[in-house]
């Protein structure tokens, strides 16, 4: 008996040093340091830049981004931003800060929550491997310029928050989601002056992303 309360002792000690660490580590949410000056892109996430895809016409709207190299799989719609542009890729690990903060300073124009679901190719006789469309949310934001954040959770763990809604004012740096268990965030802008490039460590609300030409 004595040996069971021992072993119960220790997982529940185990546990709550799990919470206290997911409530006081991952989810933390420091104040960024934000830069001053005009026509600046702040970046929306913590993380590193995965990939940096250019666009220039109507045919390049759509990009389908593999996440992690596995099946989970996102469809970028760049043209109610830009004709021509960037995404840019982030890619969040466990120990960055998992909140997102608005790029720029504007109203918010739209949002568009997408829940995960698994998919089969099967009109593809070429492909008959199955993928899952991770859960994403895209928050359009319109000010100087229009850009737009896609948080986009991991493809088995689903839990996106978001605390703006259309119509808001917002100002660059300010907290506008959360990805619980996120793998990645994605900006979508037009033809920028880049000051990236992909392997970049990025603080969130604090890396200068680029700047409006």
């Amino acid at each position: 008996m004595q040996f069971i309360l021992t072993i119960l002792i220790i997982l529940v000690s185990i546990i709550a040093m799990i919470l206290l660490l997911w409530k006081f580590y991952f989810l933390r949410n420091p104040a960024p340091v934000i830069p001053e000056g005009e026509n600046l892109i702040l970046s929306p996430a913590n993380g590193n830049i995965a990939r940096i895809y250019k666009f220039k016409n109507e045919k390049q709207s759509k990009a389908i981004i593999a996440e992690k190299g596995l099946f989970g799989k996102i469809p970028l719609i760049t043209k109610d931003v830009a004709k021509e542009g960037y995404i840019i890729l982030i890619r969040l690990h466990v120990y960055n800060v998992h909140w997102q903060r608005a790029p720029i300073s504007g109203t918010i124009e739209n949002i568009t929550y997408t829940k995960g679901k698994f998919l089969n190719a099967v009109n593809d006789v070429h492909n008959m491997k199955c993928f899952f469309e991770n859960e994403r949310n895209e928050i359009i934001i319109k000010g100087k310029m229009t850009c737009k954040v896609i948080q986009i959770a991991g493809y088995l763990a689903r839990r996106i928050e978001y605390f703006v809604k259309k119509g808001d004012k917002v100002n660059a740096g300010d907290s506008i989601g959360l990805i619980n268990l996120g793998s990645q965030t994605a900006l979508i802008v037009p033809k920028i002056k880049l000051k990236v490039k992909e392997g970049d460590i990025l603080q969130v609300g604090e890396t200068i992303v680029g700047t409006i030409r």
